[in-house]
């Protein structure tokens, strides 16, 4: 009897511990939102789409709760292409210190499938594939799939918004025509996100 009691007992602690273990382990259940404050436009929401790109949607999240974005700015804008920022020094040219991998197609990274269509947030990066480090772009319109698509690590879209990027489109000027430069840099004043309780942990290079 003593022995039967012993081996029930080895019994529920194990089940008791695989249960708890189950129960620590986190999953997924809502992709995070980013909610954007750009100063004398308005607020943008974006959704990130880690079922896509994780390490670029970790690496997003991770600089956002670091308050990294706060205050820099939109440097680029190409008509009907691209607005692109978050780049410290403001001209196209700065990072946060470190890369990290470009999760698309031409980098032998086969689940990215986000096409790059008007409103879809992706990374910017040099000729090296594996260079992406904090500066992203929002696609301007549909046609910059055929250039960007397989070959850019898009991750997230706006969702709410989107009438901004519009006004800013149409507003703002370049004083460089080829490399889109504005002519005055658009401030970010605010970036949060809401990850829903999920921690995400970004590897770098």
């Amino acid at each position: 009897m003593k022995k039967i009691l012993t081996s029930l007992l080895i019994l529920c602690s194990l089940f008791l511990l695989s249960g708890c273990s189950k129960d620590n382990e986190q999953e997924i259940t809502d992709n995070p939102i980013v909610t954007m404050e750009i100063a004398n436009y308005g607020t943008i929401k974006i959704e990130l789409y880690p079922e896509y790109a994780p390490n670029t949607v970790a690496n997003f999240v991770n600089l956002i709760e670091k308050g990294f974005y706060d205050g820099l700015t939109f440097h680029r804008l190409v008509p009907g292409f691209v607005l692109q920022g978050g780049d410290p020094e403001g001209n196209g040219t700065g990072g946060p210190g470190y890369t990290i991998d470009g999760e698309f197609k031409a980098n032998d990274y086969e689940k990215n499938t986000l096409s790059h269509d008007k409103g879809v947030i992706s990374m910017a990066r040099s000729s090296d594939y594996d260079s992406a480090g904090s500066q992203f772009f929002i696609v301007l319109d549909d046609s910059a799939k055929a250039s960007l698509d397989n070959l850019y690590a898009g991750f997230g879209k706006v969702i709410e918004g989107i009438d901004i990027i519009e006004e800013i489109e149409e507003s703002e000027e370049t004083e460089n025509n080829i490399t889109g430069a504005l002519a005055e840099n658009i401030t970010i004043t605010k970036v949060t996100v809401d990850t829903f309780g999920y921690d995400y942990e970004v590897k770098k290079n």
